[in-house]
C-alpha cells in the first residue's frame, strides 16, 4: 500500500476531483460535501488514512471474455484503483453464471472457475511487491502491516462442482476461504433467489447435499456466503452452521424490495449467527424499481428471443436466462441493470444505517459487487471508496465503528470460523 504521506494525497485526489461529480441534480440532498468543507473531509481523510478496509466481494474479468460491464470492461478493482482508494483487503470471486447441469455443462462451468483461478494467481504473482494471498484473518492482518494488499479468494456456485461435494477440497486447497453456493439458477446444491427457469422451490433451500456442505465447509474453516439463496435456503443455513457466515453482496430488502435482498427476518438470523451483512454498491439492489420497469423488461426479453412474460417481482426478469450465451446473458443483465435509477454514497450508506438499527453495528459490511454490474454514484470504483467512510463521518458514525463497516466485523466472523474449525478437527 502507499504511505502515509502518499496515501493522503491519493485519498485527497479522490476528495478534490470525485466529489463534485458525486452531486445528482435530481436529487440534491444526496450530494456529498466538497474538499473545501473542512470541517468534515480532514477528519474523514484522517480515519480513512488509518483504517484497515476490506470489500468481501469483487468479480474476476477474464481478458477477451464477456463481462457484465461489456467486451473489453476496464476493471473497477485494478491495482491502481485499489491503492487510489486505499483499499486493504479484497475477496476476488471464482464465479460462474447460470447455465445446464448436464455433464458438459458442469465441465463449462469448471473451466471458467478455473480460469478465473488462474487470473487471481497471476494477479498475485505479477503484483508480488504490492498484494498477497491471505489463507487466514491473521494473514489478512499481517499482509496488512507489510503495506501490500491481502487477496482473499472466494466462491460463488456450486454449479461449477456438479454433485460432487468432495470437489470443495480442490478450491479449498487452491486457497478459497469464502463459499457461495448460488447465483442465478438453482444448481445440485441449493436454490437460487434468481431462479432462472429452475423451480422456483426445486429444494425448498438447501439440497440435501448442501446442507452436507455447510457442515464440511464449517470443519474445514472456510466461510459461509449466503448471498443468493433463498430465504430458506438463507435460514437452513443459519440453523445448520456452527460458525457464523457472511452475505458478502447484499442489501436491506426493507429499504428496496428486491428478492436478492435480505428481509429483516433474515438480517436477525444473521445477527443471532454472529454473522455479518455486507452491503453491495449495486443500483437495482440499493433503489426501488420504477413503476414502467415491467414494461420496458418485456421489450427487453423480446429482444434477447425471451419469453416476454415473466413473474412480476424485482428478479423475475432472469428466467429462462441460461438459455442464453453468456455474452447475451451478460449484456441482457446489464441492460436490465441500465433501467433503474443511478444509486449514490447516500443510497448506499442508507442501506448501512438500516442493518447497524436493526441488528447492530456488530453485523455489517462492504462487498461491493464491482466487475459484475455494480457501480453508483460516488463509488464506481474502489479508487472511490474514501466517499463511503467520508459519508460514516457526515452521518456521526465514529472511528471504531467506521472501522468495524470497513473490515473488522468481517475479520471478526473469519476469526470466529477458524475457531469453530479447530474445535470440529480435534473432535
Amino acid at each position: 500500500m502507499p504511505g502515509p504521506r502518499l496515501r493522503s494525497l491519493l485519498f485527497a485526489s479522490v476528495l478534490n476531483g470525485s466529489l463534485v461529480l458525486a452531486a445528482s441534480p435530481e436529487s440534491p440532498s444526496s450530494a456529498l460535501p466538497l474538499a473545501g468543507d473542512t470541517g468534515l473531509d480532514s477528519p474523514a481523510r484522517a480515519i480513512h488514512e488509518r483504517l484497515l478496509t476490506l470489500d468481501s466481494h469483487v468479480d474476476v474479468i477474464v481478458p477477451g471474455a464477456a463481462s457484465e460491464y461489456g467486451a473489453g470492461a476496464t476493471d473497477r478493482a485494478d491495482l491502481d484503483k485499489l491503492r487510489r482508494g486505499g483499499i486493504d483487503a479484497i475477496a476476488l470471486a471464482i464465479a460462474v453464471g447460470p447455465g445446464p447441469r448436464t455433464p458438459a455443462g458442469v465441465a463449462a462451468a469448471r473451466a471458467e472457475a478455473d480460469s478465473k483461478l488462474a487470473v487471481i494467481r497471476r494477479f498475485i504473482e505479477h503484483n508480488s511487491a504490492h498484494v498477497a494471498l491471505a489463507l487466514s484473518a491473521a494473514d489478512i492482518r499481517s499482509i496488512h502491516q507489510q503495506g501490500k494488499i491481502a487477496v482473499i479468494e472466494s466462491f460463488i456456485n456450486a454449479r461449477s462442482l456438479g454433485e460432487n461435494l468432495n470437489a470443495i477440497d480442490d478450491f479449498y486447497a487452491a486457497g478459497v476461504r469464502l463459499f457461495g453456493f448460488v447465483h442465478a439458477g438453482n444448481n445440485a446444491f441449493a436454490d437460487s433467489s434468481r431462479p432462472t427457469g429452475d423451480p422456483a422451490q426445486e429444494f425448498h433451500g438447501l439440497s440435501p447435499l448442501g446442507k452436507q456442505a455447510v457442515l464440511k465447509l464449517n470443519k474445514l474453516g472456510v466461510i459461509i456466503d449466503i448471498s443468493q439463496l433463498t430465504p430458506d435456503g438463507v435460514l437452513q443455513t443459519l440453523r445448520l452452521s456452527k460458525a457464523p457466515v457472511v452475505a458478502s453482496h447484499s442489501a436491506a430488502r426493507a429499504v428496496a424490495d428486491n428478492a436478492r435482498n435480505l428481509s429483516d427476518r433474515e438480517l436477525d438470523a444473521i445477527k443471532a449467527n454472529g454473522g455479518a451483512v455486507q452491503v453491495t454498491a449495486f443500483n437495482s439492489y440499493l433503489v426501488a424499481a420504477p413503476t414502467d420497469f415491467p414494461e420496458k423488461v418485456r421489450a427487453l426479453r423480446t429482444q434477447y428471443g425471451l419469453a416476454p412474460d415473466f413473474a412480476n417481482r424485482p428478479t423475475g426478469f432472469t428466467e429462462g436466462l441460461a438459455s442464453l450465451p453468456a455474452d447475451r446473458q451478460h449484456a441482457f443483465t446489464a441492460a436490465v441493470s441500465a433501467l433503474y435509477p443511478r444509486g449514490t454514497v447516500k443510497e448506499f450508506v442508507d442501506h448501512i444505517d438500516y442493518i447497524v438499527k436493526r441488528i447492530g453495528i456488530d453485523h455489517v459490511g462492504i462487498g461491493t459487487d464491482f466487475n459484475h454490474g455494480a457501480g453508483i454514484v460516488g463509488f464506481d470504483d474502489e479508487s472511490e471508496a474514501p466517499n463511503v467512510t467520508l459519508e460514516l463521518v457526515r452521518r456521526g458514525y465514529t472511528e471504531a465503528q467506521i472501522a468495524k463497516i470497513w473490515g473488522g466485523n468481517f475479520l471478526r466472523v473469519f476469526q470466529e470460523v477458524e475457531a469453530v474449525s479447530r474445535t470440529l478437527q480435534k473432535s
